[in-house]
């Protein structure tokens, strides 16, 4: 008999271990604390007789406990998921405080805490609270609940302790896990975020009018840009040559290949032939390696020559016969590289007298005037200032975190007004200016923060500005086709919110010709 009965608690202790294992091997799987009990809830019936069962934590914020699963075959359920427990005077405060378990074995006769009174109508007769531990920190209770009365088996209450600890364990990793889930997010978030930013930011967004000039400008660019025909890009500082480049580079079948910008201005004295054409190692002092050039960086992309007409006299023979050949030779090397690379040159001094000063070689010169574009300085296109204001006011906005919204007639007119000899970076400067300083949701720009341009044009009649204005406005309209709010309508275009493009639409006495 005695024999019988070791046998038997030995079948028990191996079943209550392979049951133990089992748990523990399903909560190591469990990555969210949602599937966390379901997935243990039947390996712990399979040994213990319960009829409800459920799992808190602990939330300092509320100081109170939350359902977070609960399992039941009761017929009435009082406290169902996210159902709140305070902490002062429940059975789940007590286990919290204590960092120990707590019985009430005789629930209906003696009920101890706030929640017994819910498991009384719930109909059950027993209760166990485990808290939940890892190291010296609790963060909730196991709780399970019998129908039946009365002491539990000392055996099962060992088995319940260490699958509340084995539980401990698993929701504290679980919860490692959300929360570098959660950090994953808010860091996918914020990448796009700064994508976004990044996006707006990025100068091809400076690439802004709606003026018949700087239309004729896009439409060169948008009928050379899939050829790989050189392209040589003249105008004043600021007026957007290397904004321009890139386009041609972004609309060219070889947007997906490199873009090189090279500064002729300031290649470095002695090693212009390094920098474009790479050297290799030992071919000077201090080359201890070698080193490819610009042009081999930007084999099937496109090299853009900023500033050509700087670039020395000497360099420009061994550039004029890279173009012809379509063959790079490191300085020190006697083997030449083949390298395909669409050329785009910019330029803001006159190249035709700088060749009459024998500063620039004629023959390089029509390698390069394949194609000319001329952009059009910024006073030859007021019409694109509105445009270009708001859409950097757009931009600063993000990056500045300003909450300006709009411009104020009197500003428009003194930028309108001004000759901008820095063009479109002297506009951008001012408008950056501008919105540090702003104090409320409609910029205002001082003339003080106009520098003085030294030569210019007279300054614009008001009749003639608000014609520029009023221009500008029908423009967009006839674009749009009269919408003025959503995606599609004039307000967008013109970076105006419906409501004020409406009261401009009313001041300049704009209506639609079938009103």
């Amino acid at each position: 008999m005695k024999f019988e009965m070791t046998h038997r608690t030995d079948q028990v202790g191996r079943h209550f271990y392979q049951t133990l294992l089992e748990v523990t091997n399903v909560l190591n799987s469990q990555r969210n604390t949602e599937d966390l009990w379901k997935a243990i809830t039947g390996h712990i019936k399979k040994v213990i007789s319960w009829e409800r069962a459920g799992i808190t934590l602990y939330h300092h914020d509320i100081d109170a406990f939350r359902f977070y699963a609960v399992e039941t075959s009761m017929p009435v359920v009082k406290l169902k998921c996210d159902a709140i427990i305070p902490r002062e005077g429940s059975a789940m405060g007590w286990v919290y405080g204590h960092r120990r378990l707590h019985i009430r074995p005789h629930l209906q006769r003696n009920p101890v805490f706030l929640e017994d009174a819910f498991y009384q109508e719930e109909g059950l007769g027993r209760m166990i609270n485990i808290p939940l531990i890892v190291g010296d920190n609790c963060f909730g209770s196991l709780n399970i609940g019998s129908v039946e009365s009365g002491e539990p088996d000392p055996e099962n209450v060992l088995f319940l302790r260490q699958v509340a600890t084995q539980i401990a364990f698993a929701v504290d990793l679980v919860r490692a896990y959300e929360e570098i889930n959660h950090l994953k997010e808010q860091l996918t978030r914020e990448n796009a975020y700064l994508l976004e930013e990044i996006k707006v930011s990025h100068d091809f967004g400076a690439m802004v009018g709606n003026s018949q000039k700087f239309k004729n400008v896009l439409d060169l660019a948008q009928a050379v840009a899939p050829t790989t025909t050189s392209v040589l890009i003249m105008g004043e500082t600021g007026t957007g040559k290397e904004l321009l480049a890139r386009l041609l580079h972004e609309l060219s079948p070889r947007k997906d290949k490199p873009f090189v910008r090279v500064n002729c201005a300031a290649l470095p004295s002695g090693l212009v032939e390094s920098e474009l054409f790479g050297h290799e190692k030992g071919a000077f002092t201090g080359a201890e390696n070698g080193r490819p050039g610009k042009f081999e960086l930007a084999h099937n992309g496109t090299l853009f020559l900023d500033e050509i007409g700087e670039m020395p006299i000497e360099a420009q023979a061994k550039l004029l016969r890279v173009l012809q050949d379509g063959i790079v030779e490191r300085v020190g090397s006697i083997e030449g590289k083949d390298v395909d690379v669409r050329i785009i040159a910019a330029t803001n001094s006159d190249l035709s007298k700088a060749i009459a000063e024998g500063r620039f070689r004629s023959d390089l010169y029509y390698r390069l005037h394949v194609f000319p574009i001329v952009v059009p300085p910024l006073r030859e296109r007021l019409h694109d200032i509105p445009l270009l204001v708001r859409h950097f006011m757009e931009k600063n906005r993000l990056q500045f975190r300003r909450n300006c919204q709009d411009i104020d007639d009197q500003s428009m007119e003194l930028l309108i007004q001004y000759p901008w000899p820095g063009n479109v970076r002297e506009l951008k400067n001012v408008i950056e200016r501008a919105m540090i300083l702003s104090q409320s949701s409609l910029v205002h720009v001082e003339e003080s923060l106009l520098p003085s341009p030294g030569h210019g044009m007279d300054a614009l009649p008001p009749t003639q500005l608000k014609d520029v204005e009023r221009t500008r406005i029908l423009q967009a309209l006839t674009a749009c086709e009269w919408r003025i709010d959503g995606p599609l309508g004039a307000a967008k275009h013109l970076g105006l919110h419906p409501s004020t493009l409406r009261s401009r639409l009313k001041k300049f006495g704009i209506k639609r010709q079938s009103e």
